[in-house]
């Protein structure tokens, strides 16, 4: 059987706001306790993970992350990156719960991946 995956993209006045790169991105920062740290993780550039704190950042109201204070380097989630964080998460699940019916009709519609597919002696 196909194996099927849903994934979230959430925008906000035509623009992009938040994907599952930009939420594993908020996580990697929450649990690294920097962006650098998070874009190792991830196999990305420090640049594009800036850039990418930066549009979210500025996408909402209060700041997704911050700069941990005392001088000592690093950033962590704000108490708003944190909400954010879990709200998406809950948008997430109750969209799978939502959509599992019909991504398992849908799943049942499709051709076996090339692995599971029979070949003809």
């Amino acid at each position: 059987m196909t194996e099927m995956r849903l994934t979230l993209r959430l925008d906000a006045n035509g623009t992009p706001l938040l994907g599952h790169g930009k939420i594993r991105l908020l996580e990697q920062i929450g649990a690294t306790g920097s962006i650098s740290g998070a874009a190792r993780a991830m196999g990305m550039s420090y640049r594009r993970a800036w850039l990418l704190v930066e549009s979210m950042n500025t996408a909402f109201v209060r700041p997704l992350v911050a700069a941990r204070p005392g001088g000592g380097g690093g950033a962590g989630l704000s108490a708003e990156g944190e909400a954010v964080l879990r709200l998406y998460r809950e948008i997430e699940q109750a969209t799978r719960n939502a959509a599992h019916g019909p991504l398992e009709t849908l799943a049942s519609m499709c051709s076996p991946p090339p692995s599971q597919s029979h070949e003809a002696p």
